[in-house]
């Protein structure tokens, strides 16, 4: 939430890599169960859902570079077989005998002392040695408060060629609010704060508000009114779930889906 994803991808592109992937994966994301296949690729036929061959994060990397973000809750067993990776540089699909060559800048992020948790055996220091080439500290927005205006036009930005937008402007009195605010949930809240500002979905209880969205599809418009009622619900509830749900009258799986495909984050409102 810090900004590890912008200050990877910004390292990315000043690299002789920028012409290549540049690929993130949120460890803290993936089930158990599918993150070797998701991680490594698979083979037609290596587990019961493999229908076809899939190639991993890694090998998509290939020639550029692989942020692994929440490094710090990637199982054990796979950090051993990541280990290997870095040190040979191949890679091996599940279900394959063969072994791919690959040239990928692998950037770890975490949320946690890696150090220390290799010291309670939490996590392999032999991977955390190996990762730990160079060490950047990206402290909370509420202790940078001189990139919020640089974050919030930024994301403005992105925001009018998304929606396909004028930007409003920005008035002393909103620089002075975004300035004021501790952005618990960091650079993901100012993202959907600065998408809230182009679509004028401040203040969704007014009709106004949700209707000042010309000249786009209806699907499309409907999408957004979604993703920020959504996120009002879990601004008033605090980030928990099942209140969350009763307040939209929305089942919980149905919830984490649109969560999903929303990319909304729950740590964002907690």
């Amino acid at each position: 939430g810090t900004g590890k994803e912008l200050v990877a991808r910004c390292l990315h592109d000043q690299s002789p890599r920028r012409d290549r992937h540049f690929v993130a994966i949120n460890c803290g994301g993936l089930p158990e169960a599918l993150f070797e296949s998701e991680l490594f690729g698979h083979e037609s036929g290596a587990f019961t859902s493999a229908g076809k061959r899939r190639i991993g994060k890694i090998e998509h990397a290939n020639g550029g570079t692989l942020l692994l973000d929440e490094i710090e809750t990637m199982p054990v067993p796979l950090q051993i077989k990541l280990l290997r990776v870095l040190q040979e540089r191949r890679v091996e699909r599940l279900g394959s005998n063969e072994e791919q060559v690959i040239n990928v800048r692998f950037i770890a992020a975490s949320k946690a002392d890696l150090k220390e948790m290799g010291e309670r055996g939490q996590f392999r220091s032999d991977l955390y040695y190996r990762l730990n080439i160079a060490t950047l500290v990206l402290p909370p927005l509420r202790e940078r408060r001189e990139d919020i205006p640089l974050l919030f036009e930024h994301f403005v930005a992105q925001a009018c060629k998304r929606y396909e937008r004028e930007a409003p402007e920005l008035t002393p009195d909103k620089l002075r609010e975004l300035m004021a605010h501790d952005w618990p949930g960091n650079v993901r809240e100012i993202r959907n704060a600065a998408d809230r500002f182009v679509l004028a979905l401040d203040d969704l209880d007014s009709t106004a508000a949700i209707q000042a969205v010309p000249n786009l599809a209806l699907a499309r418009q409907m999408e957004m009114v979604e993703k920020a009622l959504i996120e009002q619900a879990l601004r008033r509830s605090g980030g928990k779930v099942p209140a969350a749900m009763e307040l939209l009258g929305t089942p919980r799986k149905t919830l984490y889906d649109k969560l999903h495909r929303h990319g909304i984050q729950l740590d964002d409102f907690r």
